[in-house]
């Protein structure tokens, strides 16, 4: 209370000064939040391609996703490599090419045969309500549905959705993961070949049936054997493809993480530079303003070192204060614009205790060190001359 109290002296420049912190914590909050998003789609896309080679036509763009026609030869032609474990053929596509995708990726469909990956496949995949494509689906138009997804077109086990225009069965809903398996929809090979074959050019249709259509193949070396020495193999024995390792994945998105991560660096220290200096000048003046005070506290007695706990215990709970109200604010922002984005499946941010105490953490601990500057220079005055001092 006595904090509280000396603080409401000039409760002006304390209030623009937990304003100012207020300003950089919420801004760190909210930057933050959309940090750990795109970390966590960038996690589980290193979480994916770790341990296998993914293989496109050379024309495709795009990572990960194969946008140009291949012919399912040559999975059984890579199938046949030394070194290869397993090639299981698929067709990965934009799920709704007129709709907007999610952040980090557009919304995709995956048509895949079941246990094409020899039992080798690590990334797990689980449904929450329903179950997963079988080898029984072959044949059948049947879809499981990521979690995002899944909330976007308001649908259950057993209801019917149109994916292209086509009538989907949906059999599953896969649990939340924060990553792209939330805005993937999963069909048997079968469909997702005749809807792929669809969305190509009229003498494209004609030079190639559905069922000889993939679009990548994902590669799963031997034990013993790298991705790279079988993604070498792969592009020198097998003609107009490239290969994508868990490694070359991380280089091509590393990059572009790193590039935002030093975004929210840059935020941080706009808050340090911004917070610092007004709680430096709030505290100079507090100082300034007390220094009879002070004076009469070292004349009977007062210890310097009780002075600066004084004045660094003030300096803190500005910043505790900002970086509180800052925290919230923040936290406002981002669940408003999640629910905003829910229906359509775009989640921007991804709040979490961390972040949260960090932001708080940060701000004390900003007012500490700036409160330290004025708390010694208080600590240091002599006695007789602050007495005098009008």
């Amino acid at each position: 209370m006595r904090l509280l109290r000396q603080l409401t002296r000039r409760k002006l420049r304390t209030t623009l000064t937990i304003l100012g912190i207020t300003i950089g914590i919420w801004a760190l909050v909210v930057f933050s939040s959309m940090a750990n998003k795109i970390n966590a789609l960038v996690e589980g896309g290193s979480q994916y391609f770790a341990g296998k080679v993914l293989v496109t036509d050379a024309s495709s763009i795009g990572v990960g996703i194969g946008t140009s026609p291949m012919n399912r030869e040559v999975a059984d032609q890579i199938a046949e490599l030394d070194g290869v474990a397993a090639a299981a053929p698929e067709i990965q596509m934009i799920y709704d090419p007129e709709a907007g995708g999610a952040f980090g990726g557009a919304e995709t469909l995956l048509g895949a045969v079941t246990g094409a990956d020899k039992g080798l496949e690590t990334f797990p995949i689980r449904a929450i309500q329903g179950r997963l494509i079988t080898l029984e689906d072959e044949g059948s138009h049947v879809v499981v549905l990521g979690s995002d997804l899944a909330r976007k077109e308001a649908v259950s086990i057993g209801d019917t959705l149109e994916i292209r225009g086509e009538d989907f069965e949906v059999v599953g809903i896969l649990e939340p993961t924060l990553t792209a398996p939330d805005t993937t929809a999963w069909v048997p090979l079968a469909a997702a070949q005749e809807l792929f074959h669809a969305s190509l050019p009229a003498p494209i249709q004609e030079a190639i049936s559905a069922d000889e259509l993939i679009s990548q193949v994902v590669v799963y070396p031997d034990v013993g054997v790298t991705e790279g020495d079988v993604a070498a193999r792969i592009e020198t024995e097998i003609d107009n493809v490239s290969t994508l390792t868990g490694a070359e994945f991380d280089e091509q998105i590393g990059s572009a993480t790193a590039i935002f991560n030093a975004i929210i660096i840059g935020v941080a220290v706009i808050s340090l530079v911004v917070g610092g200096l007004s709680v430096i000048n709030t505290m100079a003046m507090s100082v300034a303003e007390r220094t009879r005070e002070i004076g009469v506290k070292r004349a009977i007695g007062g210890a310097r070192g009780r002075i600066v706990r004084e004045l660094v215990a003030e300096a803190a709970l500005i910043g505790f204060i900002g970086g509180l109200i800052g925290l919230g604010l923040g936290a406002v922002v981002v669940v408003l614009a999640n629910e905003a984005g829910r229906d359509s499946g775009t989640i921007l941010f991804d709040l979490t205790v961390g972040t949260a105490i960090f932001a708080v953490a940060f701000s004390t601990i900003l007012g500490i060190v700036a409160g330290i500057i004025p708390a010694w220079h208080a600590a240091r005055l002599d006695p007789v001359e602050a007495l005098r001092y009008e």
